[in-house]
């Protein structure tokens, strides 16, 4: 994790009516019901706070780094990010580590929103335009991969790959669709599978945890349920998983 919202920084300011019992609540960003096994849904103040005084110190010490010319060590790196990503800033990712990066092979695959023309009208102006104004323009000493549709009337994803000191993106099929009901993906979906027991759409029934939060399909009357149709609507599980293991395999046995 790079960086995160801006407003985080200032997280601490809010929880500051907790020192008086009775706004004891305000030392937490959301109270909600807990049901995930392996995670809290409820986000203290506190958290916030220091996710944001860690990302600083992160981003200080690469740009030291860059500074002193010690990135010339690090490995290739190869990273995998949504462009629609509500917890982490995907723009920190390009401006904080990527433009730092020497040239040594590294690559940044960014998954587009879904561009069909079904979601177009529903889409805020904002995300519609969140690949133009994230995306560096080219040439960069690193691959910029963008997993794209191929036109506003296809669910077909191509991959657009602009070489390092390139100018012009080479695409290429995928053999992959963006689902129909999915605008994009999301933070928490990148690494689980569509098989997976908790967050997959098709949980794997050899490996049943009792609940499915993945699999949900939240139909009825606003208002009903006691927490936001955000927890149970946001992506949990990667229709383009398995690209992602191909492209690791193929680096850990190729190389960049």
């Amino acid at each position: 994790m790079i960086g995160i919202t801006r407003f985080a920084r200032f997280a601490g300011l809010a929880a500051l009516p907790a020192i008086l019992p009775a706004f004891a609540k305000a030392a937490w960003l959301d109270i909600v019901p807990e049901f995930n096994p392996f995670k809290y849904n409820s986000f203290p103040v506190n958290g916030a706070r220091q996710s944001w005084r860690v990302t600083r110190k992160i981003q200080q010490e690469v740009a030291d780094a860059a500074r002193n010319g010690k990135l010339a060590a690090l490995p290739p790196t190869l990273t995998f990010q949504s462009v629609l990503d509500f917890t982490v800033s995907t723009s920190a990712i390009v401006s904080s580590l990527y433009a730092q990066l020497p040239a040594n092979g590294s690559e940044l695959v960014l998954f587009d929103i879904n561009r069909t023309a079904q979601w177009s009208p529903l889409l805020r102006a904002s995300m519609r335009d969140a690949l133009r104004r994230i995306a560096p323009v080219p040439p960069l000493r690193y691959r910029l991969t963008v997993l794209t549709n191929a036109s506003a009337t296809s669910p077909q994803v191509v991959e657009q790959s602009t070489a390092p000191n390139g100018t012009t993106a080479k695409v290429e099929p995928t053999g992959l669709d963006y689902p129909l009901d999915v605008y994009s993906l999301s933070h928490v979906a990148l690494p689980f599978p569509v098989t997976d027991s908790l967050y997959g759409r098709n949980p794997d029934p050899d490996d049943d945890l009792g609940i499915h939060l993945g699999a949900q399909s939240v139909r009825g009357e606003t208002g009903a349920l006691i927490v936001g149709a955000g927890l149970l609507t946001r992506l949990s599980w990667n229709p383009f998983y398995d690209y992602i293991v191909e492209r690791i395999d193929y680096l850990a046995s190729h190389g960049p």
